[in-house]
């Protein structure tokens, strides 16, 4: 039993079928038509998550911005309940 590096090519030819093999034969030629088509849909694809981006960039500083000031008024609201206590206790 020896190892084998390459299938023999009449096992390929059967697996395949005649489909795979018209595949591959016309693999050369629908290559650059898939390119073709695929590159400015791509692009296409990549421009709208740029745009997406620049977009979101100031939605996410305006929600950045709104959650320090929620957190500013949390803590003033917590410093004056803070001070009020201790004048009730004195």
């Amino acid at each position: 039993m020896g190892l084998k590096v390459l299938p023999d090519v009449g096992d390929v030819a059967e697996n395949l079928g005649i489909t795979g093999i018209a595949g591959i034969i016309l693999l050369p030629v629908l290559l650059p038509v898939l390119a073709g088509v695929g590159r400015p849909v791509a692009k296409g694809i990549i421009k709208g998550g740029i745009l997406f981006y620049e977009r979101s960039k100031g939605a996410i500083a305006a929600a950045g911005e709104m959650w320090e000031d929620i957190v500013a008024e949390a803590k003033a609201e917590l410093g004056e309940a803070r001070v009020k206590r201790t004048r009730l206790d004195r």
